[in-house]
């Protein structure tokens, strides 16, 4: 008789650590799903779970295809762009326009920043 029946290998223990890496915190999940749900609704683990796995699984379709137009371009980054390119190439595009512009309001706030910081250096300068 076997005395290992049930138990994993460590070949599998090492694919789920993988996986579980490569999924969204389920906390994230959950909190971003309790937004859009009423203050008195419930959410079991289960669903939870499915929609850390189907939200992380299409993080990975939308990055893969990207990645792969960075490499026929000969580019190591992706970027924004790069991103909502993706998302219009497989079909997405009711998702691409509102990422477009919240990328476009990002960086428009980014160099808010960068010309507040700079005033402040100037500032400081003549001091």
């Amino acid at each position: 008789m076997d005395d290992n029946i049930g138990a994993r290998s460590s070949n599998e223990d090492n694919y789920m650590i993988k996986e579980q890496e490569q999924l969204l915190p389920i906390a994230n999940v959950g909190r971003i799903m309790k937004q859009i749900l009423p203050p008195n609704a419930k959410i079991s683990k289960e669903a939870k779970e499915t929609m850390q796995e189907c939200v992380s699984e299409f993080i990975s379709f939308v990055t893969s295809e990207a990645s792969e137009k960075c490499r026929k371009e000969r580019r190591k980054t992706v970027n924004g762009d790069d991103v909502c390119w993706a998302l219009e190439t497989l079909g997405f595009d009711d998702y691409a326009g509102p990422v477009r512009r919240y990328l476009h309001r990002y960086r428009e706030q980014e160099v808010d920043r960068a010309n507040q910081e700079n005033g402040r250096n100037i500032l400081k300068d003549l001091e």
